[in-house]
């Protein structure tokens, strides 16, 4: 019998940083090569023991950041303007990549793929969106859809009148 520390989770055996007796052939030929375990000396263990501290104060930290982000995102409101029929059915759909670029027009930075939608968002109304900073860390924003607004027709004809004039002006000079 062989003992070796995993380096890697090994369905049936142990997780990561476990100490196990397996036999010779196993460890030699499967285990060891593959880099999913390492001999069990005093050295080694020591030395995965030291890395285990370190990887959990790591791991730590960054639940720490995580909760101290959450904070930041308590209330955050967005809201995003769609164009949208009479029914209030929108032409097209808001994913995490619109959330996201709501959030930075904030100041709220946050990668899209920590934003939780279950699918896109079709309808107008408002919407609670999960977002995971962290394995353990969830929060969550309030995602308002809102029909785009559509330029009144005075302002259409106003603007291709601006547009026009200095074309008219040219062919004078």
């Amino acid at each position: 019998m062989a003992r070796v520390i995993l380096r890697k989770e090994v369905e049936n055996l142990g997780e990561v940083g476990d100490v196990v007796e397996v036999k010779d052939g196993y460890a030699l030929n499967y285990l060891i090569p593959r880099g999913l375990a390492l001999h069990a000396t005093a050295s080694t263990v020591r030395a995965t023991q030291h890395e285990q501290r370190i990887r959990e104060a790591q791991v730590q930290a960054a639940r720490r950041t995580a909760q101290e982000a959450a904070g930041k995102f308590q209330g955050v409101e967005v809201e995003i303007p769609m164009k949208a029929g009479e029914d209030g059915r929108l032409f097209g759909s808001v994913t995490n990549r619109q959330v996201e670029e709501a959030l930075a027009a904030q100041g709220l930075e946050v990668n899209r793929r920590r934003i939780l939608l279950e699918e896109p968002i079709r309808r107008v109304g408002e919407y609670e969106v999960p977002i995971r900073l962290h394995a353990e860390v969830k929060t969550g924003i309030r995602v308002r859809v809102v029909a785009e607004e559509e330029a009144p027709q005075e302002d259409a004809a106003g603007a291709a009148g601006e547009k026009a004039a200095p074309g008219k002006a040219g062919e004078g000079a």
